[in-house]
């Protein structure tokens, strides 16, 4: 059972960080501007859900053909990148903003749903939660992402609704890439030590 609540923790944290400031949370603020935020809460919470339930699926994969060291070794890799690309930004463009507003179904729900589900599509956090899933059981890793990402957008979409405006972009990057590092780092080390004990 402890297994079980490390996973849920260290997913929820991860995926949390993951979409501060990704492109899929700045789809959300879209979203809310047309739609009800309990539509768009849902409609997140279940495309997230589908997509991390792959993710995790994926991860699950990998955990029964590859030695354990590797995926270790392979998941601080993948956070060093993802603190790299947290750096970098990810950014929406008005034209894809524009696209994604654009397509139009009779349920908002349904809208939000597959706009959301396209836009989370090989996404950085998409990514994480396969990289965090090849550390720990696949049903913590699937719930504990999808409360992290769902976590974060709804707390993008009540800041952007009540002041209008989001927090501090370079900021919230700035501490998510740390983060990131400090885990590949964490995970590096952890698995070099296997490799040498």
């Amino acid at each position: 059972m402890s297994g079980f609540l490390v996973g849920l923790g260290v997913s929820t944290v991860a995926i949390f960080i993951a979409e501060m400031g990704d492109k899929t949370q700045l789809v959300a603020m879209s979203l809310a501007t047309r739609y009800r935020f309990l539509t768009v809460v849902l409609g997140i919470t279940a495309a997230t859900a589908l997509v991390h339930l792959a993710s995790v699926l994926i991860a699950e994969l990998l955990g029964k053909t590859l030695p354990t060291v590797w995926l270790t070794l392979a998941a601080g890799v993948a956070f060093l990148i993802f603190g790299l690309w947290t750096l970098r930004g990810d950014e929406m463009s008005v034209k894809d903003e524009e696209r994604a507003a654009s397509r139009r179904i009779r349920s908002g729900f349904l809208t939000v749903f597959v706009v959301f589900l396209v836009a989370e599509l090989g996404d950085k956090t998409m990514l994480a939660t396969i990289a965090v899933g090849t550390q720990h059981h696949w049903l913590a890793v699937w719930i504990g992402s999808t409360i992290g990402m769902v976590a974060a957008d709804t707390i993008a979409i009540a800041i952007g609704a009540v002041l209008g405006k989001k927090l501090p972009e370079r900021a919230v990057r700035f501490g998510a890439a740390i983060l990131f590092f400090i885990a590949g780092v964490t995970l590096l080390g952890q698995g070099a030590w296997t490799l040498v004990a």
